[in-house]
């Protein structure tokens, strides 16, 4: 078993837990189409992504100072991907895709995604490009841009960072000059971008945050620009590789400092209004942070399958009750701690992929007009991007405690798969960011509708779950001090606004924690009726797992919020 994903959880979910198949019928499809998908993303994943993964991480991109080389396995592999049609899954038919549910293209992906996830940036990322161009692109510019990305020929960036502001936008230097044809000049150098520089595909489409001089200062003043590599008179534009960052992990995909401008100006076009950039970049972004969570959790489930397989399979020592040290030595998941470590795992890596493929659903919901649905993505996407990013971390943790000295050795993919993961807590903006996000902007946002939508939509669960009552009755419980104590934080917001933001990262783990408690009961309440009663059987002990080891958790951090500690908050930078 390849231990790549459990094919069988990614059909409970889809189906048995959030309803792919009305989804599909919404959108002209049918359930023999997805499973297809699902089939071919699986076999994909196992026989073309997985078996160079090692190779990937060993034999990282290399800069000659003129081109960037990869390993010679990522060409057939990015060719079957695109001639199998992933690159136009989840476009509309009408700019030349398939029209499919986002939630079942993240369900595909995420077996590229767990099985290599360094070369699976290339093409999500030129997936996101153009989902933002689908959006807010000119005719003109999905003529020439976005239709090449749709049949998989153009690959895309996001380029925010820059060297001197990290994660704060509003410091960017990055300039637009515009020209009398309509285009401009972009003058600046950008940092950590993913897939910068590569030579697969024929283009690469770098869409970049930048200030047209004279605008406003601050965020206010930033645009956007479509700035690709090629020009249409197929000479270079002037964007340039100034290096490669080396990092722990993900190494497969290359992670650049690009310059823009060095030889009289890097050609751009405006993709949306004038200073209206950041908000059409958080279509790309928050898109993004969706799949990082997911990113996450799938490779958390990865290094928990591994772990199971090595821990049915590895024998050591005996029962606790044996006497006879001549007997044979049992496998180690007979043993109580083991157990319980799988257990951890499971509770986290599997709790994280039911909430992403969740969220992912969400937006097929918003997209028929679910105001619902609006809000609780407003509200779950920090979410969504931080918790997985800990947490299914954690499953892979625990997958190298599981084997033991092995698992810190080349020989078992554990170790790599923690490294890889280990990007995704400061992927996409840090916990600090997301927290500050969630607490400062979603839960106050529209009176508090985001808050409301998502204790609602927990309420209408917890009225179904008689099956269930110890976990409902908890989970009740939680629900209600939850609005209490954001009441209560909220009414001194206005009056201390440092204060008030504090623990915001506190706020994220606890309402996160909340969450997925949900997930797991849910997740419980839809196994009831599932025809393998081990499956089931492990969905109800994972969910008693989660709401007994890890939901009280939150009694300390909502008395902390209650509180609204300052110890941090008031701690002098010269006390550390």
């Amino acid at each position: 078993m390849p231990n790549i994903l459990d094919p069988r959880d990614i059909s409970f979910l889809l189906y048995d837990l959030l309803g792919l198949e009305a989804l599909l019928e919404a959108t002209g499809h049918d359930r023999a189409t997805a499973d297809g998908i699902l089939a071919t993303a699986e076999r994909m994943a196992e026989e073309l992504f997985q078996p160079f993964a090692a190779k990937a991480d060993a034999e990282e991109p290399r800069f000659d100072g003129t081109r960037v080389h990869l390993i010679p396995e990522t060409e057939p592999a990015l060719k079957a991907y695109a001639e199998a049609g992933f690159p136009a899954a989840g476009f509309a038919e009408a700019d030349g895709g398939m029209g499919l549910p986002y939630l079942l293209c993240q369900a595909a992906a995420g077996w590229f995604t767990a099985a290599n996830v360094g070369f699976a940036a290339y093409p999500f990322l030129a997936q996101a490009a153009g989902n933002l161009l689908a959006a807010y692109g000119t005719e003109e510019q999905k003529a020439k841009y976005l239709a090449p990305i749709v049949e998989g020929r153009f690959f895309g960036t996001m380029c925010l960072s820059e060297p001197q502001a990290g994660s704060s936008l509003a410091d960017i230097r990055t300039r637009a000059e515009p020209q009398e044809d309509g285009s401009y000049r972009l003058f600046g150098d950008k940092m950590w971008i993913s897939g910068g520089a590569h030579e697969m595909g024929e283009n690469i489409v770098h869409l970049v945050l930048a200030k047209i001089p004279g605008g406003p200062a601050g965020t206010k003043g930033i645009s956007l620009f479509l700035v690709p590599k090629v020009l249409e008179d197929g000479t270079l534009n002037d964007v340039r590789l100034a290096g490669l960052n080396h990092k722990m992990g993900y190494r497969g995909a290359t992670n650049c400092a690009l310059n823009f401008g060095e030889e009289g100006g890097a050609v751009g076009y405006l993709v949306g209004e004038p200073h209206r950039g950041l908000a059409v970049m958080f279509h790309m972004m928050n898109e993004a942070r969706i799949g990082v969570g997911q990113g996450a959790a799938v490779l958390g489930v990865s290094g928990y399958l591994h772990a199971l397989d090595y821990a049915k399979e590895r024998t050591q020592g005996r029962d606790v009750t044996e006497r006879d040290v001549t007997t044979p030595m049992v496998p180690i998941i007979e043993h109580a701690d083991v157990r319980r470590q799988l257990m951890q795992a499971k509770s986290y890596a599997e709790g994280a992929l039911a909430l992403c493929l969740y969220a992912a659903s969400l937006v097929d919901r918003e997209k028929a007009g679910d105001a619902a649905a609006t809000q609780l993505l407003a509200i779950l996407t920090p979410i969504v991007k931080s918790w997985p990013s800990e947490f299914a971390l954690r499953a892979n943790d625990i997958a190298i405690q599981v084997h033991g000295g092995y698992g810190y050795t080349r020989d078992y993919p554990v170790e790599r798969l923690y490294r890889d993961n280990r990007l995704n807590p400061i992927h996409e903006g840090t916990k600090g960011i997301q927290g500050m996000d969630l607490l400062g902007r979603k839960v106050v946002q529209d009176g508090g509708a985001p808050l409301r939508a998502l204790l609602a939509e927990i309420g209408a669960t917890l009225k179904a779950a008689e099956a269930m009552p110890e976990e409902r009755d908890a989970l009740a419980a939680l629900v209600g001090r939850v609005g209490e104590v954001t009441m209560g934080m909220a009414a001194t917001a206005a009056q201390d606004p440092k204060g008030y933001l504090a623990n915001a990262t506190v706020y994220l783990d606890m309402l996160g924690h909340v969450v997925v408690g949900w997930m797991w009961l849910r997740m419980a309440l839809a196994a009831e009726s599932h025809p393998d009663a081990d499956f089931a059987a492990g969905k109800r002990a994972a969910c008693r797992y989660f709401f007994r080891y890890e939901l009280p958790a939150t009694g300390p951090w909502l008395d902390l919020l209650a509180a609204q500690d300052r110890t941090c908050l008031e701690a002098e930078a010269s006390w550390f």
